[in-house]
């Protein structure tokens, strides 16, 4: 089984406010815990966490509670410089702005984290037009960053990122800078580095194509964790983060893997409210029929077979739950 790359526990950020809303909670208690080559997508609506998660991740930001373990070392607890030259050693980040230095052009933006490395700067040259080649961009290489469009900038960003042959990328919406095309070539090549080169991705995207490059998605709403799809999927490890959400009609939403160990649709008794936690016990639900994962995928006509994905992996559908035959 292969080693964790990042872990994260208990991980809180609150961001304080003298508004009159008061302090705003970014994330509620997450738990992640990501293996080595593993490719991992976070999902979610703006003002979900996203970002303020791959910071944390990232070492970028301190948690408020709660730790984060990079190749088995505890970021909150090292020193700046400690933190700074294990990220070097360890992680590169793309952010959907780029983020490139104004003042240098291309080629030397790519070259610049080797330099930090002690390279040389003719072999760190050298290599960076090497890796904007494989991107497309050596007609390029000595165009500043105002003369670059936003696509262009972004092909520089992730070479830059690519260059260190990092274990680790973290990407903030990777291609939402990019044109549909650009996109898939950038991701074409995200595929290669993961699968023939052992590289572990965790990416914050809105793009369901981005999100079906990865190994499996994690939803994330108001701070929390609340869905998990793909491949090696833990629902025992997403139990420790949801919440029950209830609207003002009084309509319960449950994931489709809880209303399966539920037993699907029906009626149920409440009780233990006085305790502080609500029991669900059900009452003939077997007469009102079993509801399982649907084997075909109503849209594309996907057959499942004796997958668990929540989501389709040929048209991006959520998969629907349905009365199991007798």
């Amino acid at each position: 089984m292969a080693d964790t790359i990042l872990e994260a526990e208990g991980l809180y950020h609150v961001y304080e406010s003298k508004a009159e809303d008061g302090n705003v909670v970014a994330l509620r208690g997450l738990h992640i815990n990501m293996k080595e080559g593993e490719a991992i997508a976070v999902v979610g609506p703006s003002g979900s966490g996203k970002s303020t998660l791959m910071k944390c991740l990232g070492g970028l930001m301190k948690p408020s509670a709660g730790s984060v373990t990079l190749v088995n070392k505890n970021m909150t607890r090292l020193t700046g410089h400690e933190l700074v030259e294990l990220r070097q050693k360890t992680v590169s980040f793309i952010f959907q702005e780029g983020n490139l230095l104004p003042d240098l052009n291309a080629r030397d933006n790519v070259a610049q984290p080797l330099r930090h490395q002690g390279v040389k700067s003719k072999k760190a040259l050298a290599i960076a037009d090497q890796m904007l080649t494989r991107l497309g961009m050596a007609h390029r290489v000595h165009a500043m960053p105002s003369m670059l469009s936003g696509g262009e900038q972004q092909r520089v960003a992730i070479a830059r990122a690519l260059i260190t042959q990092p274990r680790l990328i973290l990407a903030d919406e990777p291609t939402g800078a990019l044109d549909p095309v650009t996109s898939r070539e950038v991701l074409a090549l995200f595929k290669d580095l993961h699968e023939n080169d052992g590289v572990s991705f965790l990416l914050v995207t809105h793009s369901k194509e981005v999100a079906a490059f990865a190994d499996r998605s994690l939803e994330l709403r108001d701070g929390r964790f609340v869905a998990e799809h793909g491949e090696n999927v833990d629902v025992e490890d997403l139990s420790r983060d949801r919440e029950l959400i209830v609207d003002d009609t009084g309509t319960v939403t449950l994931p489709p893997d809880i209303l399966v160990r539920l037993g699907g649709a029906g009626r149920y008794t409440v009780g233990n409210l006085s305790s502080g936690y609500i029991s669900l016990q059900g009452e003939s639900v077997e007469s009102l029929g079993k509801m399982v994962l649907a084997q075909t995928c109503p849209a594309c006509k996907h057959e499942y077979g004796d997958s668990d994905d929540q989501m389709c992996p040929s048209c991006g559908s959520s998969r629907p739950m349905v009365e199991a035959k007798s």
